[in-house]
């Protein structure tokens, strides 16, 4: 098996890169070997306040609000070109940070992120006002400017995407960055780093501190020169963000856990269907807030796709991450591996039956676990109820439409949906009762940036992609002139 080594990675504050404060290091380990691959600062909260600072006055000094939009577009697209050119160093960097699939790297992460840019580099000079119609003798019109700093807090399954998704808005609209990547998973955000400054973003625009969540992350979070907080990552922490964000009266939004149903009527194309369902859930190891890892399935099909699974799933190659035929890389580290046992104990006690999987693969010294499907579990089990983020898929049946909405609806979360059927008058109907920010038909995972997703429920609230991701990275300012 392939290995590397990385050089160590510094903060990037003010256009710099420079050490921690208290010269703080933590080790950056590849899941897919259990090995350290290099070494990353750790900020404290010293490093945080000048990171904010560098941000707060590169925004006062309008080296970056202070450019058109068309300006900021253009090297907004200059940043997708370099994702591009660079696309052979930044997959291989989220592979060996994350453990996923060099081929799902190239095909999703780089290409998604690319898009990403691009798509807001294209929204950023459409930030316009409106003239508005008044009895008064006044022209009233208004503005749309940027909120002032954003602290972007981000994930560890998913690096480069859900950066591209803060960034690429926050920038189109004018607003500096300070960047908190996972701190198990920081590599890509270093990388992108250099891009941007290459792109020609101005010193200070994107400062990047990597670290603990608790520590760096709750500095971040609590300092007062942040304007507006985006975050990505589980429901509980989604909860602290948000009231400590209310208590200072900042702007958040959030895209928090999901455990979302994937719903095959009887009249649903099986063999097609059985391909988006194996994607749903073991796309990037299970490790995908808008996986599906709850089937429900109509009970004349019930026996038979059951079946197709047990015999399709086990085939599904699981293995080195940097070769091109794998498909399941590794969880992205030993605590998510130890989560996955866990659950699947806790089904086998909930009363679950095992259709396949349902251990742990000793391959490199890495964190393997086989996808697992899992049979006969109540709707009230919590294997069902709660997410397990990783390639474990349960399977329940149904009798009607109106039990197939409610068990879809009857967990906490709210994120993605999706229905397999060839009746379109019922898969409109059925998308419109779900409970869910996006709903997918025939099919999975299809997103793109013209296209907002985001949560209801307990999966949290605002919407990234889309124009609509702009009005989260925006104020809207009233100017009224007098006419007399």
């Amino acid at each position: 098996m392939t290995t590397f080594e990385i050089e160590p990675g510094r903060l990037f504050i003010g256009g710099q890169w420079r050490e921690a404060a208290d010269g703080a290091r933590t080790e950056v380990v590849d899941p897919s070997r259990g090995a350290v691959v290099t070494t990353v600062a750790e900020a404290g909260a010293a490093d945080v306040d000048a990171a904010v600072r560098a941000a707060r006055e590169a925004f006062d000094g309008g080296t970056w609000s202070g450019l058109s939009g068309r300006e900021r577009g253009r090297i907004l697209h200059r940043v997708a070109d370099l994702i591009r050119e660079n696309a052979d160093e930044l997959a291989r960097l989220e592979s060996l940070d994350v453990g996923k699939p060099i081929s799902l790297c190239h095909a999703v992460d780089i290409t998604n992120a690319a898009n990403d840019y691009e798509h807001f580099a294209a929204l950023a000079h459409s930030l316009d006002g409106s003239v508005r119609d008044t009895p008064m003798n006044a022209l009233a019109y208004t503005r749309r400017e940027p909120i002032g700093v954003v602290a972007a807090i981000t994930p560890f399954n998913f690096p480069l995407i859900l950066a591209g998704s803060k960034l690429g808005p926050a920038l189109a609209a004018g607003n500096t960055v300070v960047h908190k990547p996972a701190d198990e998973t920081p590599l890509s955000a270093l990388y992108m780093a250099r891009l941007l400054q290459k792109a020609g973003v101005p010193d200070g625009v994107v400062n990047v501190v990597t670290g603990a969540g608790p520590v760096a992350g709750e500095a971040l979070l609590r300092h007062r020169g942040v304007d507006k907080v985006a975050f990505t990552g589980s429901t509980a922490i989604g909860r602290h963000v948000a009231s400590v964000a209310g208590e200072a009266l900042k702007p958040v939004t959030m895209e928090l856990g999901g455990n979302a149903a994937h719903i095959v009527f009887e009249d649903a194309d099986l063999e097609k269907a059985v391909g988006a369902i194996i994607k749903a859930f073991v796309f990037n190891t299970g490790q995908f807030c808008m996986g599906g890892p709850r089937l429900l399935v109509s009970r004349p099909v019930y026996a038979t796709l059951l079946g197709i699974l047990a015999d399709a799933v086990p085939g599904v190659p699981v293995g080195d991450p940097r070769q091109p035929e794998t498909v399941v890389g590794p969880m992205a580290g030993e605590k998510h591996l130890k989560k996955v046992e866990e659950y699947i104990d806790l089904a086998r006690k909930e009363g679950g039956r095992i259709v396949c999987g349902g251990e742990r693969l000793d391959l490199y010294g890495g964190y393997y676990y086989k996808p697992t499907v899992v049979a006969d579990l109540s709707n009230d089990s919590r294997v069902v109820q709660e997410e397990i983020f990783g390639p474990v898929l349960t399977v329940q049946p149904f009798d009607t439409e109106d039990e197939a909405v409610e068990l879809a609806n009857s967990t906490p979360y709210g994120l993605a949906s999706g229905i397999q059927t060839q009746n379109l008058a019922r898969a409109h109907r059925i998308a419109g009762r779900l409970q869910a920010g996006i709903v997918w038909i025939n099919d999975w995972a299809m997103l793109d940036p013209a296209v907002p997703f985001g949560g209801v429920k307990d999966s949290g609230y605002g919407r990234e992609y889309g124009p609509e991701a702009l009005d989260a990275y925006t104020k809207v300012k009233s100017v009224v002139v007098s006419l007399d």
